[in-house]
């Protein structure tokens, strides 16, 4: 038989158990104990509603929408532009339309002055050379587009024409122009006034 006095020999020379896992051992004496880390705060861990951003799609409409008031500022700019020198250049047209049409009467009134200084010559010449000037006077209307309209026996027409009287003339047709009392110049759009005319009667 074994004696007792060797089973504590055989007990120190086992191997130990492991503990089970998650066992909580007890702390050695000999190894630092760390320092605990403090939590942080939330309030400094996490930026606020105010420190964040606006959102990406705010970001764009805003920016679109900027581009669009530049667009269109830019665009009255324009605009307002165009319309400053288009009234410029209307004026110098018209400045240059009178200049041309003056210019195309000067000839006429160099003649009738000359018609005057002859006033006291033989009367027939006077009164060709009066003609002469009127003749010459009604060519440059017709060159600036308003041909002189002195037409008898046509159609009364409302848009030529200015009834002044209406009479008995047996030889006319009802409603046709007897008589001009004063010519008219131009026709349809371009027309400077109609002629003052006299209507045969209606029956």
């Amino acid at each position: 038989m074994r004696s007792h006095s060797q089973e504590p020999d055989r007990a120190a020379s086992d191997p130990v158990e492991p503990d089970p896992e998650g066992a909580a051992r007890p702390p050695r004496g000999d190894l630092p104990h760390p320092d605990p880390q403090p939590p942080r705060e939330a309030a400094n861990d996490e930026p606020g509603p105010d420190a964040a951003g606006p959102a990406p799609a705010e970001d764009e409409t805003t920016t679109a929408i900027q581009e669009l008031e530049d667009r269109w500022r830019r665009a009255l700019a324009d605009l307002d532009n165009l319309r400053k020198r288009h009234a410029r250049e209307l004026e110098r047209e018209r400045a240059a339309e009178r200049s041309r049409t003056a210019a195309a009467f000067l000839p006429v009134l160099d003649n009738l002055e000359l018609a005057l200084t002859h006033a006291d010559a033989e009367p027939g010449a006077v009164v060709e050379g009066v003609r002469a000037v009127r003749d010459q006077a009604v060519n440059v209307l017709e060159l600036l587009g308003y041909p002189r309209r002195v037409e008898t026996g046509v159609a009364f027409d409302p848009a030529r024409h200015e009834v002044v009287g209406v009479v008995q003339a047996p030889d006319a047709e009802p409603g046709t122009v007897v008589d001009v009392l004063r010519p008219g110049y131009g026709d349809g759009e371009r027309q400077l006034r109609p002629a003052a005319v006299t209507v045969a009667k209606r029956e």
